[in-house]
């Protein structure tokens, strides 16, 4: 409370000053300014009162209590939010590590280790099988290594990069093992970063150019929740009961079914 003392003996001291000074201005003035000087030794006595009773230090010290308070809740606050970041974070670490080990899988290559525990999946976390063998001619260990670095990049968070080296791997490996979950990849790497118009045609693609990949549901329910966000309701509700009925049993019918809800069907 040292700081409140100050506070209250400039106080006092300014008080007492105008208190000196309004018998001078009566000397000057004549008897003119006596009430002058009544009024201001009334207000320096209520000063000095209210100085007596410790409200003004009471009332500081709450001030500074509510400061403190006010920058713990801050603390918190950011504490809990870099929390939920690294509880995304792994989520999303272990949607794309389970993806990248079930590929090598069923490509025929060995899985590599998992990536250490995670949170639970997010929405879609199984992957579509691979094609069972290259198309003739297709440098395997090249697409594979092509898909692998691209996967990191959308692993470690960098979309924009990860979005560029999808795009050249199905450009060089259109009709590959990996080219419907590099389709796939493609689309979130745009939805994540709210490109929803980029992610709304790649995802579109992955049924066009790959109806048969296990991707296709959830292409359309990432299709489905762009179109709510753009405020087109009526396309994504089409679009999530689609999902929901030819896909029954899936992850993706399960979380189609669960938006339809919240939309009140």
């Amino acid at each position: 409370m040292r700081f409140d003392n100050r506070i209250i003996a400039a106080a006092v001291a300014l008080a007492f000053g105008l208190g000196a000074a309004a018998p001078a201005q009566a000397q000057l003035f004549g008897g003119a300014s006596r009430d002058e000087v009544a009024a201001l030794q009334q207000r320096v006595e209520r000063l000095e009162r209210l100085l007596d009773s410790g409200s003004l230090a009471d009332l500081l010290t709450r001030v500074e209590r509510l400061q403190q308070e006010i920058q713990q809740l801050r603390g918190q606050v950011e504490t809990q939010g870099f929390a939920i970041e690294e509880l995304k974070k792994r989520q999303r670490d272990l949607y794309v590590d389970v993806d990248r080990r079930l590929g090598r899988l069923e490509a025929g290559g060995p899985a590599p280790a998992p990536a250490a525990a995670p949170a639970a999946p997010g929405p879609a976390a199984t992957a579509p099988p691979a094609a069972d063998s290259a198309p003739a001619g297709v440098d395997e260990v090249a697409e594979q290594q092509a898909y692998e670095q691209a996967f990191d990049l959308l692993k470690q968070g960098r979309y924009a990069d990860a979005a560029a080296a999808f795009s050249r791997f199905l450009t060089d490996f259109p009709g590959g093992t990996y080219a419907p979950n590099a389709q796939y990849w493609l689309g979130e790497a745009y939805y994540v970063t709210r490109r929803f118009d980029e992610a709304l045609a790649e995802f579109s693609k992955v049924r066009e150019l790959y109806p048969d990949s296990q991707k296709v549901p959830d292409a359309l329910l990432k299709m489905g929740y762009i179109l709510i966000e753009k405020g087109e309701r009526e396309r994504a509700r089409t679009l999530l009961n689609e999902v929901k009925q030819r896909y029954p049993g899936t992850t993706a019918a399960s979380l189609a079914d669960r938006r339809l809800q919240n939309m009140g069907r």
